[in-house]
């Protein structure tokens, strides 16, 4: 017993010891302490205020002032979604005056899409890069949007990476059947019948409910000639 007392007195006095430590560096650093803790705070409040007082109110301007390009958009009048009228900026300007914003990164996917649909495909590629978003649905068609691109420019191994994102990295029934069938247009243009024939197959057994599940045996078919499985 006196042996297990011993050890608790000893612990007890680390322990003691640990504190006075401690209380010593914080009573001799004080002033180095306080202004960190000040500085965080300051840190902490200015970033708050940043988002209330600078973004919020810069976030609903953006807003307003991309609704005319979004008509323009809905119309397929691309240019003028892009470059905007006498009266309302384009997609472009948004980009460039309110760039940080929710409505400024949504406008690189519009501006994106408007320059694939004019045939300018590099920079439909500059646009559609800049757009960052987890969105399930707006996620895989940026990225098959710039899978269409790399096609147009001949690029198709780089389509065929974009297609296979757009197909896999957020799958749903509307979208991912759709990119499938893309990648497997790429890979028959690449001459890999084989792969193409595993996403068809794929879209039978996954998809077979949706348009392109229900015209899938005709490119399985054809694949299956190719590879002289029939």
């Amino acid at each position: 017993m006196a042996k297990d007392k011993d050890i608790i007195e000893k612990e007890l006095d680390q322990v003691e010891n640990a504190l006075t430590r401690t209380e010593m560096f914080i009573e001799n650093n004080n002033k180095i302490i306080m202004i960190i803790i000040g500085a965080i705070v300051l840190i902490i409040g200015g970033y708050l205020g940043y988002k209330k007082f600078y973004i919020g109110p810069m976030e609903d301007e953006a807003h307003q002032e991309m609704f005319m390009a979004e008509q323009y958009f809905s119309k397929d009048s691309f240019n003028l979604a892009l470059k905007g009228d006498a009266q309302y900026p384009g997609f472009i300007t948004i980009i460039d005056q309110y760039g940080s914003t929710k409505a400024g990164n949504l406008s690189n996917y519009y501006a994106g899409v408007c320059y694939l649909n004019l045939g300018q495909f590099d920079k439909a590629i500059e646009y559609l890069s800049d757009y960052s978003t987890n969105d399930k649905l707006l996620y895989p068609v940026s990225q098959g949007a710039m899978g269409d691109a790399c096609m147009e420019l001949g690029k198709t191994e780089e389509a065929l990476s974009y297609y296979k994102k757009a197909a896999d990295e957020k799958p749903n029934e509307f979208t991912s059947p759709i990119y499938m069938m893309k990648a497997g247009f790429a890979l028959e243009k690449l001459n890999k019948w084989e792969e193409a024939l595993a996403i068809y197959e794929r879209i039978e057994k996954e998809f077979n409910k949706t348009n392109e599940g229900r015209k899938i045996e005709k490119y399985i078919t054809r694949a299956k000639i190719k590879l002289n499985k029939l």
